[in-house]
């Protein structure tokens, strides 16, 4: 095999014989949102049954909660028709919500309690009826609070073409499937590496309401604002550290990313071994099922990473199987907070970028990632979660330590050449600007979406929650207002409804009791 760094393979890349190789980049996205009443307090009615059924329903479906909604747009090469998409389902799914408002952020909205936060329902079949007991499981594991969290989640792929000129290149002699299976992984050990970066332009949640701690204590300097913000003076993503979408039980997991062999044996494992932390929880409560089982990770959806290899299951398959069968067709990024500052929750600057930092991160050079290299991965990821806009943050770079801005200065130098290239590939000037205009962030930390956000609480000594608030009544009255971009409301009528039909058709199809599903599905796990 023929090594290319990353400047041999843009230099490569920007030649006519390998100059569209680079076109084809599909993406879909997955927004969550948690309902709210019009008081800004979670509602707690049920799915609206305008939005279709949430086990069958292919693009308006439910998380965690029944109040937690998760937007799915489909596979597009086009991300302006992907911000569509979008916005055409939350534009559906609030006129079927009355006078209920989306949150816009990622850190949930006033809770008085956790048993506010109803689980989602997905019915009766056995299939809803094991989704709702994992979400059971999840609660009675970390809290529902916790899990109220919403994120945006941004999935990828690369086209075939870019595969064949890459594998030509290299002169690589693998078969086709196993070179892409190693391609991803190479993007994931190198995303792992550089996710502070993400962390620090795009984290979106650097306070929340005093009411996620129910009452809990917490070692971070939080600052207070108004009646009841807490707020990281510095902090950029409070959802991806240690009060939020993280699991402490799993840091034990040595999930590794060199080889899809192991990352499926190190999830495997997890699914197969028993936890400690978990043998307190009752198997029934009043004779109701309290988890799925008592290992480490319930399924395989547990594992929390902020990336993940994938590919779509046939029907019966968990995600392993599906990857040790077809191997790795795609990667999810689940890194995002929701911008508050776009009805969608993402924006089109952030998507253009997503394409050149991952396109960036599958180019260079990626050697094998130890497991204390990832460790320490994960302590700049949790620098930056808390310190990120602080100008003397400094971060471990390979054996030295160094300053943030520095480090981002170096990668976006390479982010400017990747953006030339995919420029190229596709005959416009799309990509250079915003790499040019992100990349005065880094010397400008009031200008990452955190510091947007710190500086309007600051400046106007406004609670987190009135803030949001304001921005999902606004949001509202644009969705009302907007047409619809690429669906019709009668193709989401349609949808809505066989969505109803499809659900009684998983129903009829069952042919074991509940507890019997649950054995064969593990057995085959």
């Amino acid at each position: 095999m023929k090594q290319l760094n990353l400047q041999g393979k843009l230099e490569a890349l920007a030649t006519s014989a390998h100059r569209s190789a680079l076109r084809g980049i599909k993406r879909g996205i997955e927004r969550e949102a948690l309902r709210i009443k019009s008081s800004g307090e979670i509602a707690k009615t049920p799915h609206p049954r305008g939005a279709g059924h949430a086990l069958t329903h292919g693009a308006i479906t439910t998380d965690f909660s029944e109040s937690l909604l998760e937007f799915i747009t489909p596979v597009s090469e086009s991300p302006e028709e992907t911000l569509s998409q979008l916005r055409d389902l939350q534009k559906y799914t609030l006129s079927h919500m009355g006078d209920e408002l989306l949150w816009p952020m990622s850190m949930p909205c006033f809770i008085q309690h956790e048993d506010d936060i109803t689980l989602a329902q997905f019915g009766q079949s056995n299939i809803g009826q094991m989704k709702t007991l994992y979400r059971e499981g999840l609660k009675n594991r970390y809290g529902s609070m916790m899990q109220a969290i919403a994120g945006v989640h941004f999935n990828i792929s690369f086209p075939d073409s870019l595969w064949q000129s890459l594998q030509t290149l290299t002169e690589d002699t693998q078969p086709p499937q196993a070179f892409i299976s190693d391609q991803y992984l190479g993007l994931i050990r190198n995303f792992k590496r550089e996710l502070w970066l993400i962390s620090y332009l795009f984290g979106a949640s650097p306070a929340l309401c005093h009411s996620f701690l129910q009452g809990k204590s917490s070692e971070l300097p939080f600052k207070k604002l108004g009646q009841g913000t807490l707020y990281l003076e510095y902090g950029t993503a409070l959802r991806l550290g240690d009060l939020g979408y993280t699991n402490s039980a799993q840091s034990s997991l040595r999930v590794t990313y060199n080889s899809l062999d192991d990352y499926v044996a190190g999830l495997q494992k997890a699914i197969r071994s028993q936890s400690d932390l978990y043998q307190h929880i009752p198997d029934y409560q009043h004779e109701a099922p309290k988890q799925l089982n008592k290992n480490i990770l319930q399924i395989e959806n547990e594992f929390y990473s902020p990336i993940r290899p994938k590919r779509n299951g046939r029907s019966g398959e968990t995600p392993t199987q599906a990857l040790s069968r077809g191997g790795i067709e795609y990667v999810e990024i689940r890194a995002l907070d929701v911008n508050p500052f776009s009805e969608t929750g993402i924006d089109l600057e952030q998507i253009l970028f997503l394409d050149v930092f991952l396109t960036y991160c599958l180019l260079k050079e990626s050697p094998a990632l130890s497991w204390e290299e990832q460790k320490i991965c994960d302590l700049n990821l949790q620098q930056v979660i808390n310190e990120g806009r602080n100008p003397d943050v400094v971060l471990h770079r390979g054996t030295e330590t160094g300053s943030l801005k520095q480090w981002g200065q170096d990668i976006f130098e390479q982010l400017h050449r990747v953006a030339a290239v995919l420029d190229e590939a596709h005959g416009a000037e799309r990509y250079a600007p915003v790499i040019a205009k992100l990349s005065e962030w880094v010397n400008r930390p009031e200008l990452t979406i955190s510091g947007r956000i710190v500086d309007q609480l600051t400046s106007q000594a406004q609670d987190s929650g009135k803030l949001a608030l304001s921005l999902a009544q606004r949001y509202k009255q644009y969705h009302v207002s907007d047409d619809y971009h690429v669906f019709q409301q009668a193709a989401l009528d349609t949808m809505s409804e066989r969505s109803f039909a499809d659900e009684q058709d998983v129903v009829a199809k069952d042919n074991a009791t509940f507890n019997e599903f649950l054995r064969d599905y593990f057995s085959r796990a």
